[in-house]
């Protein structure tokens, strides 16, 4: 399996931060009704944690670019 198609199967970090955006443009534009509204902001809530939570740190990110792979 080649590594495109590795990525196409999962979700990744970004996909999710993405789906975050979906949503907070979608209610801008009104397109869930008031009952549906607390649902849809409970999961966007989860997600934005999750994603918060599982991103990599600056501080890795940099230490990672800097150190030469061996």
């Amino acid at each position: 399996m080649t590594q495109e198609a590795e990525q196409q199967e999962g979700i990744s970090l970004n996909d999710l931060a993405l789906m975050v955006n979906i949503i907070d443009t979608c209610t801008k534009r009104g397109s869930f009704e008031g009952s549906e509204l607390a649902t849809v902001g409970t999961i966007r809530d989860k997600i934005e944690t999750f994603v918060k939570a599982n991103m990599p740190k600056e501080e890795e990110t940099e230490t990672t670019e800097e150190t030469p792979a061996e």
